[in-house]
């Protein structure tokens, strides 16, 4: 026993540079590389579940992908829904984050409680807001009523489905961009605002000509952390609408996760899977390289 400690210690020793990071390599191999590498090979296969073994067919289900009208559906979806989101959180994100950066009286109180959706589970935040949603029972109408507005089917009409979807959606996650934002105000210089404030400008020209630019590497990145979530959203679209009414609200994750779980199509399930991994990397390769350009700039 006492030479195998030894023999461990001295391994150690002679190949210290392995032994650290071996921990977090195989771990990163198990949880990403591995699961990458088997949708990859999975994707080149077709495989009902239950039924057989998988079938060696190439780049077939990618070919079907590009033919199949529900997968242009799904990806129509995933980049409104992104899209309108997205943009909305930002400019949120931005307008209150400027405004938590003045001190007012409670102002800890007020950023306290704002961030209390952000830290909520994603499903519970979508129960609530299922029940609020209804047309029925939800007090959504119910207020609209109050005001002489008449009521909205919300989630059951393929027209307002993905804005009711993109409220809840906005509802919690602005605060995340707003700490992120709030947090690159706080590390700006003051020098240009007094300098600006020196020259006469007024609040809008401050914002808009020191503000903006200065924060803009900031909005990049939140921009870049929320989309990894945001273009692959399901907790929030799976438990109010499961992609409906029809597919209205079916974004190309959630089609790809039906048509693995609920048609076992794991081959094609995975073909699905394989294209929004793509499409989100891409969309972040590009938003890094602006990143970088701004901060040159």
């Amino acid at each position: 026993m006492k030479k195998l400690k030894e023999n461990i210690i001295n391994f150690l020793d002679n190949h210290m540079h392995i032994a650290f990071p071996a921990p977090a390599i195989i771990t990163l191999f198990i949880i990403v590389i591995f699961p990458v590498v088997y949708n990859i090979y999975m994707s080149l296969n077709k495989w009902k579940i239950g039924l057989g073994s998988p079938k060696f067919i190439g780049l077939q289900n990618y070919l079907d992908a590009f033919s199949d009208p529900r997968f242009w559906n799904g990806l129509k979806v995933m980049f409104y829904f992104s899209g309108l989101s997205l943009s909305i959180e930002i400019i949120l994100g931005l307008l209150i984050a400027v405004y938590f950066n003045k001190e007012f009286k409670g102002s800890n109180f007020v950023q306290t409680i704002y961030i209390f959706p952000f830290a909520a589970t994603p499903v519970a935040i979508a129960l609530i807001w299922r029940i609020m949603l209804n047309p029925q029972i939800g007090v959504l109408n119910y207020f609209l009523s109050l005001v002489g507005l008449p009521g909205s089917l919300w989630v059951s009409d393929s027209r307002t489905v993905i804005i009711s979807l993109v409220l809840v959606d906005v509802w919690k996650w602005t605060p995340m961009i707003t700490l992120i934002v709030l947090a690159g105000l706080k590390s700006l210089p003051k020098d240009p605002y007094e300098a600006a404030v020196i020259d006469g400008a007024n609040a809008f020209h401050i914002f808009s000509h020191i503000t903006v630019p200065l924060i803009r590497p900031v909005l990049i990145t939140a921009l870049i952390l929320r989309s990894l979530d945001n273009l692959k959203e399901f907790d929030i679209i799976y438990t109010i609408t499961q992609g409906g009414p029809g597919i209205a609200s079916e974004t190309l994750y959630l089609y790809s996760y039906k048509t693995a779980f609920n048609f076992f199509k794991a081959g094609y399930g995975s073909t699905l899977i394989i294209i929004v991994f793509l499409l989100v990397l891409l969309f972040n390769v590009v938003m890094n390289k602006i990143r970088y350009r701004t901060e040159v700039l």
